[in-house]
């Protein structure tokens, strides 16, 4: 076993703390949850258990190795024809044939006991039927624990005559680590008079923000008409091919008094920045703060970012994840902390968080930690600091990046900007670590290679720079990274690294010619 994997699997911390949320809850944990969500005192106390531990384990992203996967349970009873159909449908959904897994409606609807809003799901695209017992717990939990993330804040809703719709998106994480992307739209419903908004979630694998946007816009427009308009078009939308990169697919839909329309999806050509929108990113922060919020990410460090809108939380917490390309981001992911999970800003382990500002002082005092203020009304960016992010990166590197980043005024449209910014981002990468394939050792007969660490950091020439690399190499995504090179397993992500590494050294040898 390589050191990498053995390293991996031993982060300080994590175990007792994901433990600590799937123990059986000590206390009043429990009863304060049906307090702040008024859940019925007559409820089930193993399904409200249930519903918490699922909770636990959306914002406990931290990925296992594939040596690492939980089973999937054994089915209580065979599945009768109803599941083998609904399992060929998710063998399909899973191979790229569908856009989505389904839509709710989930609507705030007013507790008779209480009299406050609850939201609960008042329509669901499609039912899935013929599920066997365990199927429908494991899927019951986790609508419910859709709704929580769709009205995150814990406030007390009231009805409204005016909402400005908002549209946002937030990571499922499950069990054995795989990940849902949930996207979200809310906006006041058709009619007239005080009433309260109402929010439509699509759960998908894909991560695509810009296409379930538009999609959404569609929805919107027929829920303007009727809910039974909304039908029709998610059928279509589910029985369409998910276009590959640069590529657009074709939705004919039905309208009354419009007629038949053509509603055209297109995917970007950079799939992999397609769930990203820098522009939030650089509308928020200045160039040199970005750098910083980046210096404490590739460094693994605890991060959480502050706004009230929770549209921004979202593409900020996808922006800064999307600039450790071709890593990834190994540890907690909470996009947006539904109020009742505030408490895991308390975790040791690394995180990106976002949390609404009237959350603020639940924040601020937990130790070592980047807490970034992205409001417009901001005294200060930065409101809680380790001190030591701008020192972080080596100077000259800096300077590459923030020079690169001045190219992205020319950028007009949003996938050029994408494509600046992750540019910059990817060449700091290459240049620090750009020579790792030399460093991987293959022996005659052994299932792996073996990654050179001490050798790999040592060839660094630049001083400051491998200081910093020496660090970096400690993280868990290059852990990851490196172990799937050492078992020649790449991600579609070392394809392109590999491309730019090439292009690099290229220029570097034609520069040296003209020496």
């Amino acid at each position: 076993m390589s050191e990498a994997v053995t390293r991996r699997r031993k982060v300080p911390g994590l175990t007792d703390f994901k433990n600590r949320w799937s123990e059986q809850p000590k206390g009043n944990i429990i009863s304060d949850v049906a307090g702040k969500h008024n859940i019925p005192s007559g409820e089930d106390e193993g399904e409200r258990q249930g519903a918490l531990k699922r909770f636990s384990a959306m914002w406990s992203s931290f990925r296992r190795g594939k040596g690492d996967r939980v089973k999937e349970p054994e089915p209580a009873e065979p599945p009768g024809p109803a599941a083998a159909d609904d399992a060929s449908r998710q063998h399909r959904y899973v191979s790229g044939q569908y856009f989505f897994e389904y839509l709710v409606v989930v609507s705030l609807k007013k507790n008779k006991d209480s009299g406050n809003y609850e939201p609960q799901i008042t329509y669901q695209f499609p039912k899935r039927d013929g599920m066997v017992r365990y199927q429908k717990e494991e899927e019951e939990k986790t609508l419910k624990a859709i709704t929580l993330f769709c009205f995150p804040e814990g406030i007390n809703w009231a009805p409204l005559t005016e909402y400005h719709s908002e549209t946002f998106s937030f990571v499922l994480t499950e069990i054995d680590g795989s990940r849902r992307n949930g996207y979200c739209r809310r906006l006041l419903p058709g009619g007239k008079g005080a009433r309260p908004p109402e929010a439509y979630c699509i759960i998908s694998s894909l991560a695509c923000f810009g296409l379930f946007s538009k999609i959404f816009d569609e929805v919107e427009k027929r829920r303007q008409i009727s809910m039974a308009m909304i039908y029709p078009f998610m059928q279509k939308l589910r029985e369409a091919p998910f276009p590959a990169p640069g590529n657009t697919v074709e939705i004919k839909s039905f309208i009354p008094e419009s007629g038949t329309e053509i509603i055209s999806l297109t995917r970007p050509l950079d799939s992999w920045l397609e769930h990203v929108n820098f522009g939030t990113l650089f509308g928020c922060l200045k160039d040199e703060e970005v750098l910083l919020v980046f210096a404490a990410a590739v460094l693994e460090r605890r991060i959480v970012f502050i706004a009230d809108e929770l549209g921004t939380l979202s593409q900020i917490i996808h922006a800064v994840a999307a600039l450790l390309y071709p890593f990834t981001w190994q540890h907690t992911l909470i996009s947006i902390v539904p109020e009742i999970l505030i408490d895991v800003v308390m975790a040791p382990t690394p995180y990106l968080l976002g949390v609404q500002k009237h959350l603020l002082d639940l924040v601020t005092d937990q130790g070592d930690l980047l807490v970034v203020d992205l409001s417009e009304e901001k005294k200060e960016t930065f409101i809680v600091s380790i001190g030591d992010e701008s020192s972080i990166l080596p100077p000259k590197l800096q300077a590459e990046i923030l020079e690169a980043l001045s190219h992205r005024q020319k950028a007009s449209t949003v996938e050029e900007l994408n494509r600046v910014v992750s540019e910059a981002f990817l060449h700091f990468f290459v240049r620090i670590v750009g020579h790792y394939a030399s460093y991987v050792k293959y022996s005659r007969g052994a299932a792996a290679g073996v990654f050179e660490k001490r050798s790999f950091y040592k060839a660094i020439e630049s001083k400051t720079t491998r200081h910093f690399v020496k660090k970096f190499i400690q993280t868990q995504m290059f852990d990851l990274f490196i172990q799937e090179v050492e078992q020649q397993q790449p991600g579609p992500q070392q394809g392109i690294f590999h491309k730019k590494i090439l292009e690099y050294q290229e220029k570097k040898k034609r520069e040296k010619r003209k020496h």
